[in-house]
């Protein structure tokens, strides 16, 4: 198995007149890593891959590969290949001269072309699908091959750009499985481009989350979706209900916010916050629908939410709740099927119920609705 090397992106900036399409990216890519840049369309994502491939050089800073500086190399000069959302595989060419197309342009026999195709289709479980044309596979079979055909070129980092964009829902499931599989096969580092929050969490050893051309947040996927270091992380990744208010007290990483429309809620403070949120100060409280859960009419309490029910949607494996707090606020609770109707009727009041640790509170930010 190869053993990846790693990318270091050093306070690159990139420019395109006076707009800053990347501004001071700091990332570190250990070897052999999945690493995903997430954000929406237009944040800089794709700018960046194209900076490690060498189709475009940065305005200021250094993209390292292997610990070695790559300015002044351009694409075909570097360890790297690319697979693009447009697979662009040649259609007249059989799928094993496809993925071996790398070998003919460096004069391989045909005899050496053939074998080490039929390998990697082995590998990408495809064999004996190598004389077919790329018009007789499905789509997902024409993901593999095109992996198969980047791997074929033995690069040190394979950078891929939201490869699976263009496959249905279920395919793009069962496709960012497999290609997680193949990484830890093959062992290189791979660097994927995405605005899909559940490819990223799946696959990646760490993800950088971006917005126009920042990088908020670089961590794993549970750290990024439990413990969001930015307000914009927290609404981007997965669904939250946001409080807005300000702090009435903190200890140790404990917070009590007033919210502006339900009164006083407790919840713990985001690890990059703590040391930075001051009693007085502008907070968001982000509560996810899956951690909210029904209780009883009991006494006040700051993990306890009032809530009239606008209506109830069953989604097989779960209903979803959404409800009206105080002053309109809007709710959304998530509830696991298990087997007894959740489904309430509009108006009725029901007592929703948190663990102050699976909230989080966050400096007063910009959300990614916005």
């Amino acid at each position: 198995m190869v053993q990846g090397v790693g990318v270091d992106l050093n306070n690159v900036w990139i420019k395109f007149g006076d707009f800053v399409a990347v501004r001071e990216a700091n990332v570190n890519i250990n070897g052999g890593d999945f690493f995903s840049f997430l954000g929406p369309s237009g944040c800089g994502k794709t700018t960046i891959l194209r900076a490690v491939s060498g189709f475009l050089e940065p305005s200021d800073g250094q993209v390292l590969i292997g610990g070695k500086d790559m300015a002044g190399f351009g694409p075909n000069e570097r360890p790297t290949a690319l697979i693009f959302q447009n697979l662009a595989l040649f259609p007249l060419m059989k799928v094993w001269e496809n993925i071996a197309f790398s070998m003919e342009v460096r004069g391989a026999s045909p005899a050496e072309r053939r074998k080490r195709a039929d390998e990697l289709l082995d590998m990408i479980a495809l064999t004996g699908q190598g004389d077919k044309l790329p018009s007789e596979l499905s789509g997902g079979q024409k993901q593999r091959v095109a992996i198969a055909r980047a791997l074929c070129a033995e690069p040190d980092v394979l950078l891929l750009d939201e490869p699976l964009s263009a496959l249905d829902l279920k395919l793009r499931q069962h496709m960012r499985s497999e290609l997680r599989e193949i990484q830890k096969r093959v062992g290189i580092t791979f660097i994927y481009i995405t605005h899909d929050q559940g490819e990223a969490l799946t696959m990646s050893d760490s993800v950088a989350v971006m917005k126009a051309g920042i990088i908020d947040q670089i961590a794993d996927g549970k750290s990024i979706y439990d413990d969001p270091a930015t307000a914009f992380v927290a609404s981007f990744v997965g669904e939250n209900n946001v409080f807005r208010g300000t702090v009435k007290s903190i200890s140790n990483d404990m917070a009590v916010i007033d919210t502006n429309r339900t009164g006083e809620l407790r919840s713990r403070v985001s690890s990059d916050a703590q040391g930075k949120l001051k009693v007085g100060d502008d907070a968001m409280l982000f509560i996810r629908p899956e951690a909210l859960d029904i209780t009883e009419a009991t006494s006040q309490s700051d993990t306890r939410i009032k809530a009239r029910v606008r209506h109830s949607e069953f989604e097989g494996q779960s209903y979803h709740v959404f409800l009206e707090g105080s002053e309109g606020k809007e709710i959304k609770m998530t509830l696991t099927n298990r087997g007894e109707d959740r489904m309430y009727e509009r108006g009725k009041e029901l007592f929703l119920s948190f663990e102050a640790n699976q909230a989080v509170a966050l400096p007063a930010g910009e959300l990614a609705s916005e």
